[in-house]
């Protein structure tokens, strides 16, 4: 009955963190439950470019561009 009480308290757990492990080891609810791993970052799928577009974006990247005013100034058309 102490140890039922123990581990309804999240904060008693930490305390015993091998009865945990040993918990969930015997859990047949946890057994069951399907997993699988994923590990997203082991390689990242960035796309190849190629030099004809690498050298339109070095392009681009570089130019100067001059903004048009969206609005003229209340003195200019007085």
């Amino acid at each position: 009955m102490q140890k039922q009480s123990i581990y309804a308290n999240p904060f008693a757990l930490m305390m015993d963190p091998q009865a945990v492990v040993e918990a969930m080891e015997r859990s047949e609810r946890l057994n069951r439950l399907q997993s699988r791993v994923c590990r997203p970052l082991d390689k990242p799928l960035i796309p190849l470019v190629s030099d004809e577009t690498a050298s339109f974006d070095r392009d681009v990247d570089g130019a100067e561009v001059e903004l048009e005013p969206e609005f003229e100034s209340a003195e200019a058309s007085a």
